[in-house]
């Protein structure tokens, strides 16, 4: 449907008529009249610029077409500039329901072609880079046997879930020992706060990282609980919820991705391994690297919160353990 004059919508514009907007937004969704709803998403944008607040109905109309809309529309919302208040990147948002093959010819080259091309693979493509795509992200273009099964967004018209990895059960209680000495590792406290720095920068978020000469339950008790519960994961399982911990916002933060969390959680073990200065490592030998490492899931019998990574994580050959609680309540 073509409207040379939207005389509904130009009256709506000029009353910042939010609730109109929504309505109009509604309507074009339900008709798939997807040139209406790009100009209600321009025209709510552009008068943004005027002081009318109506930057909700700019960011709605450009996140249902991003989602709903065909790739040749929902390309064209797709810029490197990050878009605010969404329910979530809308690079991610795009990916959930288009392919690399429709997206691809349409995507000009940039950071957000490939964290497109990143969120694909996430959802199980392959991609070549034909030159195209670029180092945003030093991470391969397809998943390796060794990890997960990546924790995804659910994105729907008015709403999206960020659903963790399913909690590891059967938490055992252990007696804690005396806390390890702590030692200096700004490599990987970092690489840690930087997973949940959403949650601290723009939410309630806070965390606490021990590194210690020992095992993982003086890493734990250097956190300072009097008693813990903790269950042993395997490194396919402790790097789903790294990534979905560097993926989320946390309660209020702006979501991030589940690309750019697969890539914090990489980065973590390199980390972890003392090899940052390797990077980028073959795929390979960064999963042997995960697999020497002895992973675990613990608690101090605090019940679970919406938002939370409490790992503790042992290097046998080298004897250290470090011990991560971060939490975010809703």
């Amino acid at each position: 449907m073509t409207h040379e004059h939207d005389e509904e919508l130009d009256l709506l514009v000029s009353r910042a008529d939010l609730d109109g907007l929504v309505r109009l937004i509604d309507g074009a969704c339900d008709t798939k009249d997807w040139e209406r709803l790009a100009r209600i998403g321009a025209a709510s944008r552009a008068a943004v610029l005027t002081g009318r607040q109506l930057w909700p109905a700019a960011t709605l109309a450009e996140y249902r077409t991003a989602l709903l809309a065909p790739a040749e529309w929902a390309a064209q919302v797709i810029t490197d500039e990050s878009t605010q208040f969404s329910l979530g990147p809308l690079t991610e948002v795009i990916a959930q329901n288009h392919t690399w093959a429709e997206l691809g010819p349409l995507l000009a080259p940039g950071p957000a072609r490939s964290f497109v091309a990143h969120e694909r693979v996430l959802r199980g493509e392959s991609i070549d880079d034909d030159g195209t795509i670029g180092p945003v992200l030093d991470v391969p273009l397809w998943l390796e046997p060794w990890e997960p099964a990546y924790e995804l967004a659910v994105y729907k018209p008015n709403e999206a879930r960020f659903d963790p990895p399913p909690f590891p059960s059967t938490p055992i209680e252990v007696p804690l020992p005396p806390p390890g000495e702590l030692i200096g590792d700004p490599d990987t406290v970092e690489a840690f706060r930087d997973l949940v720095a959403p949650w601290t920068a723009h939410s309630n978020g806070r965390i606490e990282v021990a590194v210690v000469e020992g095992d993982h339950l003086e890493a734990i008790a250097a956190l300072g609980p009097a008693r813990a519960r903790i269950t042993t994961l395997t490194s396919t399982e402790a790097l789903a919820w790294m990534a979905w911990a560097g993926a989320v916002g946390g309660a209020h933060g702006r979501r991030r991705g589940a690309a750019a969390g697969r890539f914090g959680a990489w980065w973590t073990i390199a980390a972890l391994c003392g090899v940052l200065d390797d990077w980028p490592l073959a795929p390979d030998d960064l999963g042997d690297l995960a697999r020497g490492l002895q992973w675990y899931w613990w608690d101090a019998y605090e019940p679970p919160s919406g938002w939370q990574l409490q790992l503790a994580v042992c290097d046998p050959v080298e004897g250290l353990s470090w011990a991560v609680s971060a939490q975010d309540l809703s």
